[in-house]
Formats: structure tokens, C-alpha cells, sequence
């Protein structure tokens, strides 16, 4: 090989490896930018707004990041740092911003522990609080303090950040409405005697009435209830009303009604029940005006009422002894809703007296002003000619249980009227309790997968909250997540009540590469008042792929090849960024291709032009 074309050989090497250099830049150029735009982010990130109900429990979400530069674990709880919480302070009013939740003693106290996190790693973390009533529709701040464990084991404190929600008012369509949980109760004359009066003195009195409700009330209305009829109220009605008004009591308040009543002349002497109707609002602002019915007794003392029936001796007539034997309900167990057949075994316990004529009719126990038990044809009698003394007969009624009722026994009550020789139209009031069992009936929130597709060996964190929609408590509520791609995992969240919604927040790991369409399934196991375990299955969706590094580090070039020292993490970055710098590379690979074949043909047909001319000189 002569001198020129050693010279070209070397040229077109040089050339090649610059060419190679200029495909690192082209690698190296995002990675920069991605370091660069990581930089950037701060201790907490989120991808959403978190939006939350007046009333309701709000959970916020958001990604936590170890800004710490080193490896730490975490806590976060909510500051008071400038936060408005409806104290007098009139500095703390103009200064400080409003705090969407409900405040109690910890609720600025106590860390919630987030676990280790790696440096310049992050988690998700969340953190819950009860909405404030009383805020209007707007976006909030809320201040979020991050604390580190040191190392005798106590947090300390190690940044603030600031999410920002929006808060709307809730409606009252909601059917999981949270507001329904909370019962508001009043109490009358609490540790007091009964008001005494005598005709015709004035009768002058206070009656305590204390809010034994969870929560405040306002706008406060009591009202007696007036009535014309002297047997029903005692006092003569002077007044246009006797309402008493309060703009605000607190819980376990206790406020005074006062009055002052003429007693009526025709009034007899007895105790009286005075009914009396509250208005209130939950709410500071009025809205949705709620009612409670309630009363207190009074005793007047005047002229004593006759007995119409005049003296009455209970030796003068015998009559028989009717009662319920026994009875049964096919099926055994009622559920809320479902009809049943009831049969009654009627016994006449007297040992010589008959009863004739007999009529028995059944009336049921109520549950706001509707009767629990119904007949399926209306009918609700049953007649019979007679039944001699010791005899028993059988009454079958067909029954509907009204599906809305409290898991309990409610009373039916079987009225007989019958007749005996020596006494006409005798009548028994005969009581059952039939047992009414609820299903148990449960609903989940939106699942919410953070991430929704990890790799092998990291872990994606799950939440959502199971809704105890039935009437029953639902005991040892417990979550499991099974498939093949994930470490079975089980998260346990404990006795949920009637009404109320239970959290689940856990890690899932990845353990194989998803082959199927990345359901995953989600087993809800509960127990009964009687420790019996139903279970229910939901699924959600996680995909797990390989560890793509791992998968190009193993494919990597060999070290002893002639590459930089850098090339394992270029491998690293190609993995990571193979969809994006796959297209480029593929035309540098192409033009390079191009550019090589074009100076081979080149320079085999300078080698043979020369290797002619040899030929020649020779």
C-alpha cells in the first residue's frame, strides 16, 4: 500500500470517530436538559387540583420530593404558619389566610409518618382533613410542613409548601351525603323539677334547653305548640306567639326559655305535655332550615276530673284470657325489604270461660309515621266464631318489611275483641317482636394508582375509600390485592359504620412483567355482627414492565471495546430514551452507512488505478 492511500485510510477513521462524537452530543443534550429541568422542581408537586365538598372529608394528594440531599425518612402534617383559624386576633384576620378544615386539638400536632425516601427520589403521600362548613366556592391554601427524623427519633422541622385546592359547596342531592351521620338532638329541663302551678295564680317559669348535637346550631327558633283545646294546653293564649330566638348555641350549651302563662279555669289537675317544635341551621349562614319535635310536662293544680265510668268493680264480670302462644316467620330471617308469612298460635288460657265473636286485627310498630310491618292484601283482621276454653288456633299473615328500617326488633301488636258470657265486647292488646336483619352493602370510590404502570421491584401507591352504604356496621374491614405481576398485599382498615367511609392507602409492589391486560384484583373482606366473612372483588388497572436499565446494561457494549469511559451511562440514558432518539439515530446510522459505502467504492478504485500504474512502470 503506498504512502497516499495509508494517509486516506487514516482520514476516513478520523472522520468515523467524529462522526460517533457527534451522535454522544446528540445523546447527551437531552440528558442535560432533563437534569436541568429536574432542578427546578420543588419539595412537593402535584399534577391536579385537589377538590374537596363543605362538610365533607378531603384528601390531598401529592408527590413528595427528597430535596434533603441525602437519604431521609419523611413526615408531613398541616402548619399554622399565617393561617387564619377564627380567633378574635384582628393582626392574625388581615395577615393570615383562611384554613380550609376543621381545627381540633392535633390537628396541628401530629406528623403522619411518609417513610424513607431515597435522595432526589419522591413519593406519594396524603393527608386528610374535614371540610369547613362555612366556606364559600373559591380556591384555598393549604400549608403543608414537612418534617425529617433525626437521630434520637423526633421530627423536626425541614420545609413548608403551600397546595392549593378548590372547595364548593356541597348540595343536598348528594347521596352519600355526610351531613346524614351527625344527629342533632336537643334536651329540655334537664336537671330541673316539673313547672308547678295552681289556678288562677300566673304561672311563671324557665326551661333549660341545652344542644346535645355534635356541632353547632344557629339561628335557633323554639316554638311552643299552641292548642285551643283545654285537655291538650292548660295556659290561656294571650300572646301573638311565644317563640324565643338565639342566633348561635355551641355544643353543650345551655340556654333559657322563659314564660309566663295564665292558667285556664276549665283546666283539670294533671301533668301536661307541651309540644314544642326548634328550628335550626347547621350552617352560620341560615341555609337549609332543619326541624326537631320535642316537649316537657307541666302540673296544674285545679278541679279534679270526673270519672264517667263511675265505680267499677273488676269481680262483678268474668271474661276469658286470651294470648299468643307462640310464633313463627317463614323464612326465619327477615331481611329489610322482603316479604314474609307470620303465623301466631292463639291460646285461650282460661280453664272455663269460652270466648265468641272474636276479631283480631294487627297494627305495626312505626318508623317516622310509617308502619314497618304492611299486610300484602290490605287486610289486617282476622274473624273467628268462638274458641272453647284451653283452645288454640293459628293466624297466618302474609307481611312486607319495610326496606329503609334499622337492623332491630320492632313490635307488632295483635288486637284482640272478643266476647265471654258474662262480659260484652272485652278487648287484649297481645305483643311480638320480630327480629329485621340488613344486608350489609358496600361501594368504593375512584381508585386512584399512583403511578398506573411501574417497573419490577418498584412499587405504585393505591388509594380509595370504601363506602358502608347499608345499615349494618361492617367489622374488620379488610383490602387484598392479588395478581401475577404484584406482591400480594394486604391493607387492613378496621370497623366502617353506617353512613361512613373507610380509607385505603398502601403500597403495591411489581414483581413480573405484566402478561395479561393489567387487571389486578382488589378482594374486600368484611364480618357481621356474628363474625361471619363476606367478601366482595373489585379490580383495578397496574401494568408492570421490565426494568429497562437493567435490560441495556446487559446488552451494552463489552468495556474493553474502544468506547469512553461514560458509555455505561449513555446505554443507561438510550434505555431510558430509546422511543424518542430512536427515529434520529436510525438516520445517523443510515447517512453514516451511506457516507462509509461511498468512500470504500472510492478508495478500492484508487488502490486498483494505482496498483495499474505500477503494473505500467514496471
Amino acid at each position: 500500500m503506498t504512502e497516499r492511500a495509508l494517509k486516506k485510510g487514516q482520514a476516513w477513521r478520523r472522520w468515523l470517530t467524529l462522526c460517533l462524537a457527534v451522535l454522544m452530543g446528540i445523546g447527551a443534550t437531552p440528558m442535560a436538559g432533563a437534569l436541568q429541568a429536574y432542578a427546578y422542581n420543588e419539595w412537593i408537586t402535584t399534577t391536579k387540583v385537589p377538590v374537596g365538598k363543605t362538610g365533607k372529608q378531603m384528601t390531598i394528594s401529592f408527590r413528595l420530593n427528597n430535596k434533603y440531599g441525602e437519604d431521609a425518612e419523611f413526615a408531613v402534617r398541616f402548619s399554622d404558619d399565617g393561617v387564619d383559624i377564627g380567633d378574635e386576633d384582628e393582626d392574625d384576620l388581615k395577615y393570615g389566610y383562611t384554613f380550609p378544615f376543621e381545627v381540633t386539638g392535633s390537628t396541628f400536632e401530629n406528623w403522619k409518618s411518609v417513610g424513607k425516601i431515597k435522595a432526589g427520589d419522591d413519593k406519594t403521600v396524603s393527608i386528610s382533613g374535614r371540610v369547613r362548613r362555612d366556606l364559600q366556592d373559591g380556591y384555598y391554601t393549604v400549608p403543608i410542613e414537612i418534617g425529617v427524623k433525626d437521630d434520637y427519633g423526633q421530627w423536626g422541622q425541614c420545609a413548608y409548601e403551600d397546595v392549593r385546592v378548590w372547595i364548593s359547596r356541597s348540595s343536598g342531592s348528594d347521596d352519600d351525603d355526610e351531613d346524614s351521620i351527625k344527629t342533632y338532638d336537643f334536651v329540655l329541663g334537664e336537671g330541673q323539677s316539673t313547672p308547678d302551678g295552681t289556678y288562677p295564680n300566673v304561672m311563671d317559669f324557665a326551661v333549660n334547653l341545652r344542644n346535645n348535637s355534635p356541632a353547632n346550631v344557629y339561628n335557633v327558633k323554639a316554638s311552643i305548640t299552641l292548642d285551643a283545646d283545654t285537655e291538650k294546653f292548660p295556659f290561656e293564649i294571650n300572646d301573638v306567639n311565644y317563640d324565643r330566638m338565639f342566633e348561635k348555641i355551641a355544643v353543650d350549651e345551655t340556654v333559657q326559655l322563659g314564660y309566663s302563662f295564665a292558667i285556664r279555669e276549665d283546666a283539670y289537675s294533671g301533668y301536661y305535655p307541651i309540644a314544642m317544635k326548634i328550628f335550626y341551621s347547621d350552617s352560620s349562614t341560615g341555609e337549609e332550615l332543619k326541624t326537631f319535635e320535642t316537649s316537657f310536662y307541666v302540673r296544674i293544680h285545679n278541679k279534679d276530673k270526673e270519672d264517667e265510668y263511675g265505680e267499677f268493680n273488676e269481680h262483678d264480670r268474668t271474661r276469658a284470657r286470651i294470648i299468643v302462644d307462640s310464633f313463627t316467620t317463614d323464612p326465619a330471617t327477615i331481611i329489610a325489604g322482603e316479604e314474609f308469612d307470620l303465623v301466631i298460635q292463639i291460646k285461650n288460657a282460661s280453664t272455663n270461660i269460652a270466648a265468641s265473636n272474636l276479631l283480631f286485627s294487627i297494627e305495626s310498630e312505626k318508623v317516622s309515621d310509617s308502619a314497618v310491618f304492611t299486610t300484602e292484601s290490605g287486610s289486617s283482621s282476622v274473624a273467628l266464631n268462638s274458641l272453647p276454653p284451653g283452645g288454640v288456633t293459628q293466624l297466618r299473615y302474609r307481611l312486607s318489611s319495610k326496606p329503609g328500617v334499622d337492623q332491630r326488633s320492632y313490635g307488632l301488636t295483635i288486637k284482640a275483641k272478643f266476647d265471654s258470657p258474662e262480659y260484652k265486647n272485652a278487648e287484649e292488646s297481645l305483643a311480638v317482636d320480630i327480629p329485621i336483619k340488613q344486608i350489609a352493602r358496600l361501594s368504593t370510590g375512584t381508585f386512584e394508582v399512583m403511578p398506573d404502570m411501574i417497573t419490577v421491584g418498584s412499587e405504585s401507591n393505591v388509594m380509595f375509600g370504601i363506602n358502608n352504604t347499608g345499615k349494618i356496621m361492617l367489622y374488620n374491614v379488610t383490602v387484598a390485592f392479588e395478581a401475577d405481576s404484584i406482591q400480594p398485599t394486604d391493607s387492613y382498615v378496621g370497623n366502617i359504620k353506617p353512613g361512613e367511609t373507610g380509607n385505603v392507602d398502601c403500597m403495591v409492589a411489581g414483581v413480573s412483567p405484566t402478561m395479561d391486560d393489567g387487571k389486578v384484583k382488589v378482594i374486600i373482606s368484611y364480618e357481621d355482627e356474628n363474625s361471619v366473612v363476606f367478601t366482595e372483588e373489585k379490580e383495578m388497572t397496574l401494568f408492570v414492565t421490565e426494568d429497562m436499565s437493567e435490560m441495556e446494561d446487559m446488552e451494552a457494549w463489552n468495556p474493553e471495546d474502544e468506547m469512553p469511559e461514560e458509555g455505561g451511562r449513555l446505554s443507561g440514558f438510550l434505555a431510558q430514551h430509546q422511543q424518542q432518539l430512536l427515529p434520529a439515530a436510525l438516520l445517523v446510522i443510515a447517512a453514516l452507512a451511506a457516507v462509509i459505502v461511498v468512500m470504500a467504492v472510492k478508495h478500492r478504485r484508487e488502490k486498483a488505478a494505482q496498483e495499474t500504474d505500477e503494473d505500467e512502470e514496471e
